[in-house]
């Protein structure tokens, strides 16, 4: 059952979900405010996560949840209010720390015609991996197709390419939008087991979805939009 005195039921009366201040916090929401061309989506929308902590915001379709998770993302800019990381606004974090932020969102973001492994060499140019992708690839059925060009992929497979890439990056922020989709049950339960692995190393979470019953965890933040 849902935690009412933790979500709002409107985009006009979203209640605040934590009221804490300083640089320690992974995530700061301040009264933000989000809008698709002229149409207002979200407003007054605040919260705060610690490091070990997930929020899971749920929604009907075009409430906004994308349109959030982008915004954290540093992807497109709110209309109003501020978003804070690590006690900075994204605007003006540096690149380093722009690296512990992660964005998984609808679309794969893939190379089509580099092979799994050709792929994630490429990410791991762009940032640091912290952990040995053939262990990754292994976890997640890919090591048999690790020589196969993505364009050639099934949507699950290239759904668990991506996620692997998120996996390694080693971001101390997940944003992970519907992360469960074109997964089968083993699939799903083994992102659901990084997740939770994510937390307990203290990264933070901010997860859109339609299965809040799945995803929920102790002491998740759940902010319905």
């Amino acid at each position: 059952m849902r935690d009412r005195s933790r979500c709002g039921t409107r985009p006009d009366r979203l209640r605040r979900v934590a009221a804490l201040t300083g640089s320690d916090l992974s995530l700061e929401l301040d009264r933000v405010e989000l809008s698709r061309g002229e149409r207002k989506l979200v407003s007054d929308l605040s919260f705060a996560l610690m490091p070990g902590q997930l929020a899971l915001i749920t929604g009907p379709n075009g409430s906004g949840k994308t349109t959030l998770l982008r915004t954290l993302a540093g992807l497109s800019l709110p209309a109003g209010g501020a978003v804070r990381f690590c006690g900075r606004r994204l605007q003006a974090l540096e690149p380093e720390q722009r690296g512990d932020i992660a964005y998984h969102g609808h679309l794969d973001s893939l190379k089509k015609d580099l092979t799994i492994e050709e792929n994630i060499q490429f990410f791991s140019s762009l940032r640091t991996f912290t952990r040995a992708f053939s262990d990754t690839l292994q976890q997640l059925g890919l090591t048999g197709f690790r020589s196969r060009s993505v364009r050639h992929l099934s949507a699950g497979q290239k759904r668990r390419t991506s996620l692997a890439v998120l996996r390694l990056s080693g971001a101390r922020l997940w944003l992970l939008d519907e992360p469960l989709t074109n997964l089968d049950a083993a699939g799903r339960l083994l992102i659901l087991t990084w997740l939770d692995e994510h937390l307990a190393d203290g990264g933070a979470a901010v997860v859109a979805t339609h299965l809040s019953e799945e995803l929920t965890r102790p002491g998740c933040l759940l902010v319905e939009l």
